[in-house]
């Protein structure tokens, strides 16, 4: 398995804090990477450096002679471009002799893959558009090296589904930041780890990043405890008042300032900030949160909504979903009351308080600050759950310092403004939270802090959201289109409604007929099951794949033994490690392409 890049080294300074320091990873050909860490912690930063655009203050990034990079970043820039095709057939990466570019065939079938016309101005693209644009420009250009951050934001699950095959098609090396955790469980084959300025890297997906990050963690705690233990000893012997051997007394005191030194290192650099979300619950509504009865909706001669009944009680959670421009954001400002159906009826329950928090986010006024945001009528209290809270308290729960208080709402980023209008919208007495795509660009810890809180939460909420892994671990009953107006509700999350309508709302495509201009070919014996040569293969495979991973298993273990670097067989196992490794995945992939032409002739009986 070749290496296409190397991370050496690597260091970033901040005002007088090291962001990252002595980062080093090698990305191989074929390896799919998900990158991921704490909320600032320097991943995108470090993606850019990779790109070109950034510098780093130490170390270097080595590429291999010829290795061409694309870049799709969380924001870009259209200025200088007469059209989506000119925007698409650019280079996204300023590493000369790096960049990747597509021809103008190339360019065009990405864009129109995303929805997108390659005759479009840019001017005026909403910022879903912009992230599809910048997919396309990326994806077109088929280089060794593919950066992709925040690849799904504003994408909904179809166009994040075919994300998904499309990446791991990919023949080069990939890296990626995502908070989409279904996204990287599905496609990554290693993980990168930015932790307390220390990148760590696990040679497998990231489904396989929670019980490892639990792993070090708990390493982490007993090295500190040892530490701990040390450094009473030390003390101890410290406050004994030996006078002898005054010189070696003053080795012993620079130890043990030393140890403490290290002590409050670490627990800095475990310190960083986790959200801590909550909401404030208005007085309970009436059991019937919301009844909708027949109710129809129709633009021009689509019919978006037609004749759906739908019954809300108190305490339900219910995920709405659906493709972009399916009727989603319609259907909760009907449900609200905010639009009138064509057809039907619409009661709201007694008592009702509601918290809405919009796509446009326009909860939020770009033109104050954001303590003025959260605290409209002055002081600097905040009223949550009863209890009045200091603002700068309330914010650091949505992970906002004291400084960013006096900070204009308009340079605040996405993730950032997403957060602030969490906070309003939780800060105001409500028994039904209406959460509009509420994940985008939200980093994990915030993601899980609000799944948490929704999960808990005793009054009743509607989420429209694209995140599998949030639905699944918030949504009581998912609600979503079929086609023609027809919606359908479904208990669960969205697993459960994948498995009951999957096909419906995600169809594959069938396999192409056979041209009519080749008569001869319909007296052939159509071929319905794999040749008896592939079908031996796979049962080969079958056996040879988990004596790989039991082989790799045994020297990941040999080598990462204290004394394996002195072995006399050290090197023999690494080499072996890395063949075994690339052997693996070949025959997965060899092994995978034989299931996908089973299922293809499995289709056609």
């Amino acid at each position: 398995m070749s290496a296409l890049a190397h991370v050496k080294n690597l260091r970033l300074t901040l005002g007088q804090a090291p962001l990252f320091d002595g980062a080093e990873f090698v990305l191989h050909k074929g390896e799919r990477a998900a990158f991921v860490g704490a909320n600032g912690a320097g991943k995108s930063t470090l993606m850019r450096m990779m790109a070109g655009l950034t510098d780093p203050d130490g170390g270097e990034i080595v590429y291999q002679s010829g290795t061409s990079i694309a870049f799709a970043p969380q924001e870009t820039s259209f200025d200088g471009f007469a059209t989506l095709r000119d925007y698409a057939q650019s280079p996204s990466v300023a590493r000369i002799g790096s960049a990747a570019t597509a021809p103008a065939y190339a360019a065009d079938a990405a864009l129109e893959q995303f929805g997108l016309d390659p005759e479009r101005t840019p001017q005026g693209l909403s910022g879903g558009e912009a992230r599809r644009a910048s997919l396309a420009r990326a994806l077109a250009a088929d280089a060794d090296i593919l950066l992709l951050d925040e690849p799904t934001n504003h994408l909904d699950i179809t166009a994040i589904e075919q994300l998904e095959r499309t990446v791991a098609s990919q023949r080069g090396a990939c890296l990626i930041i995502s908070h989409d955790r279904r996204f990287l469980e599905r496609v990554s084959t290693a993980t990168l780890w930015l932790r307390q300025r220390r990148l760590l890297k696990l040679n497998r997906g990231y489904a396989a990043f929670e019980d490892w990050a639990d792993a070090v963690e708990e390493e982490d705690a007993r090295n500190l405890s040892r530490l701990e233990t040390q450094l009473k000893a030390e003390e101890h012997w410290l406050r004994r008042g030996v006078t002898a051997r005054r010189s070696r007394n003053e080795g012993r005191r620079r130890k043990l300032l030393a140890m403490r030194a290290e002590r409050r290192h670490i627990k800095e650099l475990s310190a960083s900030p986790t959200a801590g979300i909550t909401a404030e619950r208005g007085n309970e509504s009436a059991r019937l949160v919301i009844d909708a009865k027949a109710i129809s909706k129709t633009y021009g001669e689509r019919p978006i909504i037609a004749n759906l009944t739908l019954r809300i009680t108190r305490g339900d959670r219910v995920g709405v979903v659906g493709a972009n421009g399916s009727g989603k954001t319609t259907l909760l400002e009907l449900l609200l009351k905010r639009r009138e159906p064509d057809a039907g009826a619409i009661r709201l329950g007694e008592n009702l308080a509601i918290a809405y928090v919009d796509q446009r986010r326009d909860i939020i006024d770009p033109t104050v600050t954001l303590k003025d945001a959260l605290t409209p009528a002055g002081g600097d209290q905040v009223i949550v759950r009863g209890v009045a809270r200091h603002v700068a308290s309330y914010a650091k729960e949505f992970l906002f310092t004291a400084e960013q208080l006096r900070q204009p709402v308009s340079a605040l980023s996405g993730g950032e403004r997403n957060r602030l209008a969490l906070a309003i919208a939780l800060a105001k007495p409500a028994n039904l939270l209406v959460l509009d795509e509420p994940t985008n660009d939200l980093d994990m810890d915030t993601l899980d802090a609000l799944e948490e809180m929704l999960a808990s939460y005793d009054g009743t909420v509607l989420i429209v959201s694209h995140d599998r892994a949030f639905l699944d671990g918030v949504a009581t009953q998912i609600i979503g289109p079929l086609g023609n107006g027809k919606w359908v509700e479904t208990p669960g999350g969205w697993a459960d409604f994948e498995r009951e309508h999957g096909q419906a709302i995600n169809p594959r495509p069938a396999p192409k007929k056979a041209s009519a201009e080749k008569p001869q070919a319909a007296t052939l014996k159509k071929q319905t099951k794999l040749s008896y040569k592939d079908e031996r293969r796979a049962g080969e495979l079958d056996v040879l794949m988990p004596k790989l991973a039991a082989e790799i298993e045994a020297l990941e273990a040999k080598l990462a033994a204290p004394d394996a670097f002195n072995a006399p067989n050290f090197a023999a196992s690494a080499a072996r490690l890395e063949a075994a490794r690339a052997e693996h995945q070949s025959a997965e992939m060899e092994w995978l392409d034989i299931e996908l032409r089973r299922e293809a002739l499995s289709a056609q009986e």
